[in-house]
This record gives structure tokens, sequence and C-alpha cells, in this order.
């Protein structure tokens, strides 16, 4: 998919989210993220840290503001309901320098002119033990946090990161009240593959070690960065399913 060149986008019909406006706070057309994942539909990545990326690209506190404020105006015109504010968009958006700034910004504005509409977040989980970061967590109504590995093999395939995966768990198991959202993938290889029973094992040894208030299974819906990967069975994902339940947390399967 084409990177966005500005903050709002959608409303998005979401699988997981339903009508969800879009706020995209990366710099435009620039993919940040801490991960470099092959099953992205935004491509690959092309900074990884906040360093790295042109620092008056960042949109500012109230940019954000002014472009969601005109966003939520145009659609109650158009009498469209929503049901979230989503900070996503085209990398991981708590790389913001003044995330908690905007997330403060955006539950004010919320609460003006959207009352019942839910402020969520996805995000990839790799700064949840920033405590800046960790505190505007907690001010969100709604934390969608990724956990595609529950060891270092495959987040280092999966996600191409180096983070240790035993401080992603623990911020994860400490951060309470999220939703973790997982991507199932496989390629014919098995170069990148987090569908193994080593692989599966650790990560619902992770699973019950956070435990979640639910969890999203999902696989590809869209083209990847990298071609050769594949979605995996409904089955697969029913099985895995299967397995969270038993240990007494909610899923949610989509594919």
């Amino acid at each position: 998919m084409p990177l966005h060149a500005g903050v709002v986008y959608g409303p998005v019909r979401s699988r997981r989210l339903g009508a969800s406006l879009g706020v995209n706070i990366l710099p435009p057309s620039e993919k940040v993220c801490t991960f470099n994942c092959p099953y992205c539909q935004y491509g690959w990545t092309a900074s990884s840290r906040r360093s790295e990326a042109h620092v008056p690209a960042w949109p500012s506190v109230e940019t954000v503001v002014r472009e969601v404020t005109t966003a939520l105006a145009a659609l109650a015109g158009r009498d469209v309901a929503l049901d979230r504010l989503t900070l996503a968009g085209h990398g991981e958006p708590t790389l913001h320098p003044a995330f908690g700034a905007i997330v403060d910004a955006l539950r004010d504005l919320r609460d003006a002119r959207a009352p019942g509409v839910a402020l969520a977040v996805l995000s990839n989980s790799s700064t949840a033990h920033e405590p800046d970061v960790r505190a505007a967590l907690t001010r969100l109504d709604e934390r969608y946090m990724k956990l595609d590995a529950g060891d270092q093999d495959a987040l280092r395939h999966v996600n191409a990161s180096a983070l240790p995966i035993a401080r992603l768990v623990a911020s994860l198991a400490s951060l309470g009240d999220i939703v973790v959202q997982t991507m199932f993938v496989t390629d014919a290889a098995g170069r990148i593959d987090n569908t193994s029973e080593r692989a599966l094992a650790a990560w619902i040894e992770a699973i019950g070690t956070i435990r979640p208030e639910a969890v999203h299974l999902y696989t590809l819906d869209r083209r990847p960065a990298w071609s050769p990967l594949r979605a995996v069975t409904r089955e697969f994902l029913d099985g895995v399913a299967g397995r969270v339940r038993a240990m007494g947390t909610k899923v949610l399967v989509f594919g």
C-alpha cells in the first residue's frame, strides 16, 4: 500500500476495529518503525528511530489536532458514525517525539467533538518499556499491542528485531488491559515462519505470562513487503485460538 501523505485517513472498515478513523502521526510519506516486518503492507522500513527521521517532518501536535478536527466535522456533516479514532499509520506511532502530548490533545478533542468514540492505538510494542510511552499508553482507551513471537529467533525472523524478547514480554505483562494482536505467516522454504510447534509453544507461554484482555489472531490480507510470504489457513488460526481459550483468554480470529 502507498504511504500516507497526511495525518488523517479513512474511515477504515477494519476487521478488528469497526469504523476507524486512522490518525497517522509519522512523517508524511516516510515509514519510521522499530520493526522491519516482511509481511508489512507498507513495505520495508526506511527509518528505525526518532532521530533518523527529519525532525521538522514529524507532524506537530497542532497539525494533528487541526486535521482530526476537520475530519470529524466533515464526517459529522455526512452523518458518518465512528467506532474509534486510531493512532496507527505507516509505522510505529509511539516513536513520535510528542506522543504523550498528542494523546492528551486527542483525548480532549474526542471528549469535545466525538464523545463515545474510543481512542485507540496500534503499536508493535517495542517501546512499551519506555516510561513516557507507557504513561501515554495508559491514557488511551484501547491498546492493541503486537506480539508475533515468543522467542528470540521468531522475533528476529518475523519482525527483524533484536529487541530482547524477555523485555518485550515483561513490558506487556506489566502494562495491563491490552489486546495482543498476532500475525501468523509462513513461506515455502521455512525462512520466515512463526507457525512451528516450537515457535507456537514459546508464544503460548508468553501469552500466559502477559495475560491480556484478549488476543486477536490474523494472517496476510494484503500484499506483503516480501512476496514469498504466505497466509496460514483458517484451520490453523482456529487451532491456535483453541489453545489460547484453554488458558481462559478471549480470542477473536480474522482471516
